[in-house]
């Protein structure tokens, strides 16, 4: 499953847009996810990023936005039926569970 230029820049927008919701820094995502900054960045911008990065990510962010009390953006490509056929190509792994951060 390859993207085209759009439907990788409207995936990073997307990622963008959870990560905003979500409340939380990227270095605590990316700590969370047990990500180096370059690899978060990577992945956010779905650019010479693991595909199986970009997918966690995209669950991570899509839990800790509702666990932020928001409706997370919808994604437009990352879809669950593009997940059936992610799965195919790769072996997806599970999102940690979010916790909020302490302050």
């Amino acid at each position: 499953m390859t993207l085209d230029a759009a439907e990788r820049r409207r995936t990073s927008d997307e990622l963008r847009s959870n990560l905003a919701l979500s409340g939380l820094t990227p270095q605590q995502a990316a700590a969370a996810l047990r990500f180096t900054a370059p690899r978060l960045r990577a992945a956010l911008d779905v650019d010479a990023a693991d595909p199986v990065d970009v997918w966690q990510l995209r669950d991570y962010l899509e839990q800790a936005a509702r666990e932020a009390g928001h409706r997370p953006t919808a994604y437009t490509v990352l879809t669950e039926r593009s997940r059936l056929l992610a799965r195919a190509w790769f072996r997806l792994r599970e999102a940690p569970p979010h916790t909020r951060p302490s302050r």
